[in-house]
């Protein structure tokens, strides 16, 4: 590798320590980095005492992105890294980071990137649209998940779930998620979902608190598509989510229909962690903190 982008997220890396932490290494052993912002942010490069350069300016020519902060941070980049065929790297300095390969104290390992002692993990995506009689009027992709959720203050909505052309009947709570793999250990999980290995292709349909039969997930190959349509909304606000995104509202009879994109989110591995084991330390860390 010989161009590396630093995306540190301002409001994780404060000062960007990590990010100027990380391009000592990386130019230690011989690798030109470049720091951009994920998004844009009040101020200039001199507040943080490093020049930052515009994201889609640097990423003709570079060979790595490496997120600095949460999986938000990593969600935030997935689609434009995809799109350009970029890999990802993450430094976690949020709180579970399931997608992020290093935490802080590790990131001397970066040094293995100039010798070529990593492994590329390929990572299902998600196209999501939304048509409204007959016409695309929402087009999202995503790596985590499609959520289709009520308002605060609305009662249960009622959503047709269909999988290909077999309905999966009438659902109703407070939403569904739609997750990938990469997806099965974020709201997916919170809602009861399976955790699935994250380089398998598979949706997962989780219903979120269910008030119906239909309270169990599923799980269901990539080349389905999985259609979700609001029903007897009226006035209940219903929204639609991708990644956490800014919501979108459906109005009923939307249809919200999810497949495969053809893009991946390729993600950069410098250690040989089982799920298991990534699993195992997120989880003790985080149950650790709360007390």
């Amino acid at each position: 590798m010989k161009k590396v982008i630093l995306c540190p997220n301002p409001y994780r890396d404060r000062d960007l320590s990590a990010a100027k932490e990380a391009a000592e290494i990386l130019r230690s052993v011989g690798i030109r980095t470049v720091a951009c912002l994920p998004f844009r942010l009040e101020g200039t490069g001199q507040d943080y005492g490093i020049e930052l350069r515009p994201l889609q300016q640097e990423l003709r020519g570079a060979d790595l992105l490496v997120a600095f902060g949460g999986d938000g941070t990593i969600l935030h980049l997935a689609k434009t890294a995809a799109v350009r065929s970029l890999p990802v790297l993450g430094v976690n300095l949020g709180s579970l980071g399931f997608m992020s390969e290093l935490e802080r104290n590790e990131m001397p390992l970066l040094r293995n990137l100039a010798s070529g002692r990593y492994k590329r993990e390929r990572r299902m995506m998600m196209d999501v649209f939304v048509e409204r009689e007959g016409r695309r009027v929402y087009h999202n992709s995503g790596l985590n998940d499609a959520v289709v959720t009520k308002g605060a203050v609305a009662r249960v909505i009622r959503m047709e779930v269909l999988v290909g052309a077999a309905s999966m009947g009438l659902m109703e709570g407070d939403g569904v998620v739609v997750a990938t793999p990469t997806g099965s250990t974020a709201y997916s999980m919170s809602a009861g979902g399976p955790i699935v290995e994250p380089i398998a292709r598979n949706f997962v349909v989780s219903p979120i608190c269910a008030h119906s039969i239909h309270s169990n997930s599923y799980v269901f190959s990539s080349e389905n598509v999985i259609t979700v349509t609001p029903r007897d909304v009226g006035r209940k606000p219903v929204f639609l989510s991708v990644d956490g995104g800014r919501p979108f509202s459906l109005k009923a009879e939307d249809r919200v229909v999810i497949r495969t994109s053809r893009y991946e989110t390729e993600l950069i591995r410098l250690s040989d962690k089982s799920i298991f084991e990534i699993l195992r330390t997120k989880m003790a860390g985080e149950v650790h903190h709360e007390k």
